[in-house]
Formats: C-alpha cells, structure tokens, sequence
C-alpha cells in the first residue's frame, strides 16, 4: 500500500465521521452550474506528514498527473507567472480576466522585488541563496499570503507558504531538507494529493540544486474540506484497494532550478485505480 493512500483513506474517514456540517451556516462558496451555497464536512488542524526518502506520496486509488503538478508549481516558482498561458493545464481558467490573467497572487507575488542586505532579489531567490550560503538559517520561506495585493488577485492563496528547515543525520555527509506546507484551505477530494504531490516535487528540486537529500514534507491544513457533492465519491474512492507506491524521481543533470522542466520527472511503475472524472468544483 502506498503510505500517501493511507493517510488520505485515514484523513477522509476522520472528516466524515467526525467533521463539522457547514449546511446551513454561512459560507463564501457558490457551486457554478447552480449559484447554489456549496456546503462542506470540514476538519480544523489537520496535519500530514511524508518522507520523502521512504517513498513518492502519490495515491494510487486514483491516479494524480504527477507531470501537470510540476508543470502548476514550476509555474508559480520557476516562471513566476499569474497568466494561464504559461501553464499547460486548464485548472486556473475559471479565475482568469480575458487576457490569462489571475492578478496578484501566486506567481506574481512570488517575482516581487524587495530588498535583502542591500541587493535586490525575489522569494524564490532569496530561498535559493539562503540554503546555499546560509542553510541552517530559522528564516528560509516563500510566503504568497500578502494582504496588500488580495485585493487585485483572483484568489486568496490556498497554499500560502513554504518553509525550507535543514538537518543532518549521523554518519550522512548530505544535507537533508525538509519543508512545511501551510494552507489555509483545502478541497479534500479535488486537490489533496494534487498538493502533496506539487510540493514534495518542489522540495525535491530545491534539494537536487542545493546538493541536498529531499526529506520529510509535513502538510498543515487549517480548514481541510469535503464539499457535499463530493461525499459519495470520497465515499467510493476510499474503498478501492490501495497500490504500491510509484518511483518518482528527477533528472540527475539538472543542477539549476530555472532549467527544470517537466521532461525531467520521471515516473516509473505508476499503477492506480480508474480516475474519477467530471469532480464539480466550487468558485
């Protein structure tokens, strides 16, 4: 059984046997087809961890299209875009103006300039530097969740922040490197493991470039929800019979994090059960 199955089949069945009913209350939400109110079973403080030296945290119930998770988050970090034709997928289209455009958020806040010891850099540059020059530094973190620009962004950031942590074990000359994931809300089913996925690729990048060994990636969700159209699937997803977890790696050339791209993730022995398709997303 993959270990990332394990703890989604766990993390649901805790949410609907002992989550919290939104019906009824007020909430932001709106299903598109209808502007009906979309009511959630939500979790509060719901913390995952994975190792990413034991294995690739990708379920196998279903299948996640691991190339397209690199491709959002090489979007958002290594091009430092907010416009969806620089992304290869269609997920961002419903926030978008007529340009491509989802404003200031996400990749456009991770390219702001600001000042750091008198030389000019961005967040994903500063993190870069730091773990070269400074890696055991308490400080090395992306942070997308910036009040002064929520108002023109098409979304509040889900995944707001990174948070880069260095240790070392006994007898090991690499340095290992870990990551926290802090989100402030979560769609369970539609992008639970999309996210574990997108981040441990990210934490294995910024480790390759740095000479270090990707570690543990540990995944706090605020708010971690199961809309109510999606209960009988969930329902249905976590009954299927979990795999073996998939080889997931990268391409062992690749020492610069602006050269990435998804040719260099490589996949291997990645069975799943039948994907779950038409999953109606709230807006």
């Amino acid at each position: 059984m993959s270990y990332a199955d394990d703890v989604f089949i766990r993390m649901c069945r805790d949410i609907l046997d002992n989550g919290t009913d939104t019906r009824g209350e007020k909430v932001r939400p709106r299903w598109e087809d209808t502007g009906e109110s979309a009511y959630t079973i939500k979790k509060f403080g719901v913390v995952n961890r994975y190792d990413l030296r034991r294995e690739f945290p990708a379920l196998t119930l279903r299948k996640t299209a691991l190339k397209s998770c690199m491709d959002e988050i090489l979007w958002i970090y290594q091009k430092k875009s907010n416009n969806i034709h620089d992304l290869n997928s269609h997920i961002w289209d419903a926030w978008a103006d007529a340009d491509g455009s989802i404003g200031t958020c996400y990749g456009d806040v991770v390219g702001r300039k600001f000042i750091y010891k008198e030389e000019e850099t961005d967040q994903m540059d500063y993190v870069l530097r730091q773990l070269k020059e400074n890696p055991y530094s308490r400080r090395i973190m992306t942070n997308l969740y910036q009040f002064e620009y929520l108002h023109s962004g098409a979304l509040d950031p889900c995944c707001y922040s990174m948070t880069y942590n260095v240790t070392k074990e006994l007898g090991q000359e690499k340095l290992i490197l870990n990551g926290v994931l802090n989100q402030r809300s979560q769609d369970v089913l539609a992008a639970n493991n999309w996210n574990v996925c997108q981040y441990a690729i990210l934490l294995m990048m910024v480790a390759q470039v740095n000479d270090m060994i990707p570690g543990e990636l540990l995944h706090v969700i605020a708010d971690a929800h199961i809309y109510d159209r999606h209960v009988p699937v969930v329902e249905e997803l976590i009954s299927r019979t979990p795999l073996k977890a998939p080889k997931v790696s990268l391409n062992p050339e690749v020492k610069d994090f602006y050269a990435f791209t998804t040719n260099d993730l490589i996949v291997e022995d990645y069975e799943a059960g039948p994907q779950v398709k038409n999953i109606p997303i709230a807006v």
